[in-house]
C-alpha cells in the first residue's frame, strides 16, 4: 500500500501560518508521528531545526533555557520541530520561552506520553498551542487507498490485527503477530515503566490482561484490585498511567440523574485491537472466537473516535445502563443533538430500550452492523 497521507496534516499545516504556538502532537509509539513530521515538512515552505529529545546531543543545545541561547539556536529558521519531546527536561518552560521571545517562530513538539508531554508543557503553553492526536490508521484514512470491496475484505484482519501503519502493511499473518507482540514487549510497556519508575510490571501486565478480557464491560477497581492483589488506589493509578500512554482509555456512564441510571461505573477500551488481541494472546479467526461482540465494539468506538477527533467534531461518548440491566453501548452529545448506537456483528436486530426512549424521546437510535458501519466510521 502506498504511503497514506494522514488526515490532520492539513490541520497542522493551517496552524503553522500561525507563528509564535506551540503545536503539540501526541500518540502512541509507532502510530506514525515521525513520518507525519516529514510530510509537514515536504510542505512547509521555510527552514525547519529538527531535533530528537533522545539525542544527547539535542538536549546539550536546549539545556541552557535562555533568550539568548535559543536566539542563537534559531537563528535562521522558521520552524522547530522537537520530536520525543517528552525526553527534555522542563520542557514546557523552554518552549514557552521560545514562543515568546523569538519573533516569527514556529515549534512543533511531539510525544509517545500525554503524561510527560501535556503535563509538562500543560501550564506553560496556556492559550500557545495546539493540540493533536495521532492515531493508528482510520478507516477514513485507508478508504483513500482501497475500494470499497478491499475495504469489506479487510474488515477481519482489522477487527484481529488493528490498523497500526506497518500492520497495514504486512502480508504474513505471523509477521504481524510478530510485530504487534514487539510493540507490546518493547515500546507500550517500555513508556509505562519509565513515566513513573514503576518497578512492578507483573503486575500491570496482568491488570492489562483482566480489563483486555473485560472489554466493553463495566469493571470494578475493587474487583481488580483483589484479583491482583493490590489496592483500588494502585489498579486506579496504573489505569490512568495506561491512558496516558495510549493504550487504554475509559468510556463513562450517561446520566441526567434518572433514578434507574448507573452514574458511576466505566467501561475501558483499547485504541487498537491488534494490540489489545496480543496482550491476550489471542490472534484466532473471528469464527473460532467467543469475543466477537467485544471486538467489534472495540473497533467501532475506535474508529468513531478517530472520526470526530480528526475531523474536529467536539462530541462526548458515554455507554447507558440502568441498573436492571437495560443497556446501550454508545451514546454520543454534543450541543445539537443526542444519539445513541447499539453495536451488533451479526444480522440480529435490537429495539431501542425502553426506558432510554422515555427519557430521551427526542434522541437518534441506531443499530451498527456489518451492512451499515462504514457509514457510522466514514
Amino acid at each position: 500500500m502506498e504511503t497514506i497521507s494522514r488526515i490532520i496534516l492539513n490541520r497542522i499545516l493551517k496552524c503553522l501560518k500561525t507563528p509564535n504556538k506551540v503545536i503539540l502532537l501526541v500518540g502512541a509509539r509507532r502510530v506514525g508521528k515521525t513520518i507525519l513530521l516529514q510530510q509537514v515538512l515536504k510542505q512547509f515552505d521555510g527552514k525547519a531545526l529538527v531535533l530528537n529529545g533522545e539525542d544527547g546531543d539535542a538536549l546539550a543545545l536546549l539545556e541552557r533555557c535562555t533568550i539568548k541561547n535559543y536566539t542563537q539556536l534559531l537563528q535562521g529558521f522558521d520552524l522547530l520541530i522537537i520530536d520525543e519531546a517528552q525526553n527534555v527536561p522542563d520542557i514546557g518552560k523552554k518552549l514557552k520561552l521560545i514562543v515568546d521571545e523569538i519573533e516569527g517562530i514556529k515549534v512543533i513538539a511531539s510525544g509517545s506520553s500525554s503524561f510527560d508531554l501535556l503535563n509538562k508543557t500543560g501550564e506553560p503553553l496556556v492559550g500557545r498551542s495546539y493540540k493533536f492526536q495521532l492515531y493508528t490508521f482510520s478507516q477514513q484514512e485507508l478508504s483513500t487507498k482501497e475500494n470499497l470491496l478491499e475495504t469489506k475484505q479487510n474488515l477481519d484482519d482489522r477487527l484481529i490485527y488493528g490498523s497500526y501503519p506497518e500492520i497495514v502493511n504486512i502480508k504474513k499473518y505471523e509477521d504481524k503477530k510478530a510485530y504487534l507482540y514487539d510493540i507490546v514487549n518493547t515500546y507500550l510497556l517500555k513508556d509505562i515503566l519509565a513515566i513513573d519508575h514503576i518497578k512492578n510490571s507483573a503486575k500491570m501486565n496482568d491488570l492489562l490482561r483482566l480489563i483486555a478480557f473485560q472489554t466493553g464491560n463495566e469493571v470494578s477497581y475493587e474487583e481488580l484490585g483483589r484479583t491482583l492483589g493490590i489496592s483500588k488506589n494502585t489498579v486506579e493509578k496504573y489505569l490512568d498511567l495506561l491512558s496516558k500512554v495510549f493504550i487504554v482509555y475509559r468510556l463513562g456512564s450517561f446520566s441526567r440523574n434518572l433514578r434507574k441510571e448507573v452514574s458511576t461505573a466505566g467501561k475501558w477500551y483499547f485504541y487498537d485491537n491488534g494490540i489489545r488481541n496480543a496482550i491476550i494472546r489471542n490472534f484466532n479467526p473471528l469464527n473460532l472466537r467467543q469475543d466477537m461482540g467485544a471486538l467489534w465494539g472495540n473497533y467501532l468506538i475506535g474508529e468513531r473516535i478517530k472520526y470526530n477527533e480528526y475531523n474536529a467534531l467536539h462530541k462526548l461518548l458515554y455507554f447507558w445502563r440502568t441498573y436492571d440491566q437495560q443497556e446501550i453501548d454508545l451514546i454520543e452529545e454534543d450541543e445539537k443533538a443526542l444519539k445513541a448506537f447499539e453495536f451488533k456483528s451479526g444480522k440480529k436486530n435490537k429495539k431501542i430500550p425502553v426506558a432510554f426512549a422515555h427519557a430521551y424521546s427526542d434522541a437518534m437510535f441506531t443499530v451498527i452492523n456489518k451492512d451499515n458501519y462504514l457509514d457510522f466510521v466514514l
